[in-house]
């Protein structure tokens, strides 16, 4: 049964890490949340907890810090996965790292799709090059690709059983989820379409019309850029079908018994607003949601001195002696009440409206995470250990 905490009168399951990195039904845990709340390192704690725990884990980052990205051995920008040394693992534990390259995963996908002939026509095409490597919702969608890679080789070659995703830092958490259709939505738009379109048959009453369009768009774009947008369409036009497959099988992955989904979030409104949508979200799309993260909570005052009283005490020492250090340090420790409270207010509030999302909250370190040790400590806390 999962053991609850009680906040404003409320019970609130607490997520029970442990049994989650344990469950060996559990194949895929991916960690989502907006830009800028430590999904990074909350992912590569879960993953190295889950190794030293006796699983056979991957992590795919996107983008970690770069003295995180060094402590587990990832320095180099690559689609492989490279071994983690120094972890404590038990039984047959290991940790595998990796970062996403995004252009060389689409360029993967084209490779094991197209002839060799049709392939280099696509790899070198200008256009392509620019929706490889910056088209918006490109990085999303191709996590996902990589993710399914990875799922595949897992069960065919028996390499993981656990794998364990940082979704890309999009402004918003709901990115990762809607990428793939806008993707292959826009790969297989009428406009693009249009601009291919044989000249036979009934499209041949559209001859004239279509000439309008494609000269304005060739003003606007260029000559040069709007032939390299058909010749691209062109030779892709096989493949139209495979991305839109490819997403779908991805979707469903996302939705089996096996996926995980971890919202990370930090105590601010935004965060915890994006989280509630997010969470929203994956329900509707019937979605396994393990929890939430409350990452980086201000520690608790541990005592039982309020903002209030803390005040009225400086201020009575600062009538006496406006330069008092204990009237200083009595003003902190009330702004730092202020901000737990705070804090207390906004999970209650999120507890409110999703009493059924079992959350964890995980303290502010002191500094940067930056090893190992690190990582195991966030690890620590993410288990509620003590």
């Amino acid at each position: 049964m999962t053991p609850a905490r009680r906040h404003g009168g409320r019970p609130v399951p607490v997520l029970d890490v442990d049994a989650l990195l344990d469950d060996r039904g559990t194949e895929i845990i991916v960690c989502c949340g907006s830009g800028g709340v430590g999904k990074t390192t909350t992912s590569a704690a879960l993953a190295l907890r889950a190794a030293e725990r006796g699983r056979k884990v991957v992590v795919l980052t996107i983008d970690p810090a770069r003295r995180l990205a060094q402590s587990m051995g990832i320095e180099k920008l690559d689609n492989t996965p490279r071994p983690v040394a120094g972890i404590e693992a038990s039984g047959d534990g290991a940790l595998d790292a990796m970062m996403l390259d995004m252009k060389r995963t689409f360029d993967e996908v084209v490779e094991s799709q197209a002839t060799p002939e049709k392939a280099k026509q696509i790899l070198e095409n200008p256009f392509y090059i620019a929706l490889s490597s910056s088209f918006a919702g490109t990085q999303e969608y191709m996590a996902m690709e990589k993710l399914g890679q990875l799922h595949r080789e897992a069960l065919g070659q028996g390499t993981y059983d656990l794998i364990v995703v940082d979704t890309p830092p999009s402004r918003s958490a709901l990115d990762f989820l809607d990428a793939p259709e806008r993707l292959s939505s826009f790969l297989d738009g009428r406009l693009i379409r249009l601009l291919v379109a044989p000249a036979r048959g009934p499209a041949r009453l559209m001859t004239a019309g279509l000439s309008v369009v494609t000269n304005a768009l060739g003003k606007i774009l260029g000559g040069q850029m709007l032939r390299d947008v058909q010749t691209f369409v062109t030779a892709l036009d096989t493949l139209f079908g495979s991305f839109r497959q490819r997403a779908e099988k991805t979707f469903a992955l996302l939705q089996a018994d096996g996926t995980a989904f971890i919202v990370v979030a930090a105590p601010e409104p935004d965060a915890l607003r994006e989280a509630a949508y997010f969470v929203d979200r994956l329900t509707d799309d019937d979605m396994p949601l393990a929890g939430l993260v409350i990452n980086r909570a201000s520690p608790s005052a541990r005592t039982e001195l309020s903002a209030e009283e803390a005040i009225a005490a400086a201020d009575r020492l600062r009538a006496q002696d406006s330069s008092s250090l204990t009237a200083g340090l009595l003003q902190l420790h009330a702004d730092r009440v202020r901000i737990v409270e705070r804090e207390q207010r906004l999970r209650e509030r999120f507890a409110a409206s999703h009493p059924q999302v079992p959350t964890t909250v995980v303290p502010a370190m002191a500094g940067d995470v930056h090893d190992l040790d690190g990582l195991r400590e966030i690890g620590r806390k993410l288990a509620d250990e003590e």
